[in-house]
């Protein structure tokens, strides 16, 4: 036994008494008031939880910036007969994290992958049109969608289709974009935003009203660790090579660029580290 067992067997410990914690059971979170003309925010998820997942920026955008979030629909899941139970589930997640719901489609977009993208031109530009429609309805300040590296293929579908959709916005058009990571991580983000105990609690809360795929598999009580890592990889990735560890329990990574001439700048050299002490909304001052 080492001076550190007791440290890695409560960790242990902690994610096996969570097991039973209750899902999908709790009354919406605190919502800030959002006034009616409030700058828009798009967060298109490639999948019915990835607005709980890797929404971490879009939490602080309603919550510190009072910018509307809206989650975009863009697949309910592959399998039919889950389809409609997912978007009842999707709902009630973005009802307790406070957020908007846009559908693209009554059951979802299908076969969005790099595959029909360069197979099925017809299908693809369809499902684009589909995006720019969203676009064009809400005109948002912020734009969140998965990078292009981000290895399941619904997940770099979805960066491509909100890409290409982007391009077929009118010249004058701008937002900022911010690409997040989960299944694969990007080589160059550079941003990295603290999660607050509240927000990071929050979201794995939401995460367990997608009852039917926690109780297959309870991947919520891994967020917790997969954050403290962001702020390992971050510290270095974000923040500098060689350089001081921040102090963060918890931190998501993103790409921030911003769309403007139809195409995606960086707009300040290397990285960026946004604590909790720090608005989110210092990032994004307009569009």
């Amino acid at each position: 036994m080492t001076s550190y067992t007791q440290f890695v067997s409560d960790f242990a410990n902690l994610v096996q008494e969570a097991k039973s914690l209750p899902l999908g059971r709790s009354a919406p979170a605190p919502r800030p008031e959002i006034a009616p003309d409030a700058p828009k925010a798009l967060f298109f998820a490639p999948h019915p939880d990835d607005e709980c997942i890797v929404g971490a920026i879009a939490v602080r955008l309603m919550r510190e910036a009072r910018m509307n979030v809206i989650d975009v629909a863009v697949t309910l899941g592959s399998k039919k007969e889950r389809q409609a139970g997912r978007l009842r589930e999707l709902r009630n997640a973005c009802r307790y994290l406070g957020f908007g719901l846009a559908q693209t489609a009554p059951t979802g977009l299908a076969r969005i992958n790099p595959k029909t993208r360069r197979e099925d031109p017809a299908h693809w530009s369809e499902c684009v049109r589909s995006i720019v429609s969203i676009l064009q309805a809400h005109r948002p300040r912020v734009v969140v969608c998965p990078h292009d590296a981000d290895w399941n293929s619904t997940h770099i579908g979805t960066h491509f289709l909100v890409m290409d959709a982007l391009k077929e916005m009118p010249p004058g058009f701008e937002c900022y974009l911010v690409e997040s990571e989960f299944w694969g991580a990007m080589s160059d983000p550079n941003l990295m935003v603290e999660v607050s105990i509240e927000d990071l609690a929050d979201m794995i809360n939401a995460t367990t009203f997608h009852l039917g795929e926690v109780e297959r598999n309870p991947y919520h009580l891994s967020l917790p660790a997969w954050m403290m890592d962001n702020v390992r990889r971050g510290g270095e990735v974000v923040g500098g090579q060689g350089g001081a560890a921040p102090e963060f329990t918890f931190a998501a990574l993103y790409r921030l660029r911003r769309w403007k001439a139809g195409q995606a700048n960086r707009f300040f050299e290397g990285g960026r580290l946004v604590s909790r002490a720090t608005s989110i909304a210092t990032l994004f001052h307009g569009s």
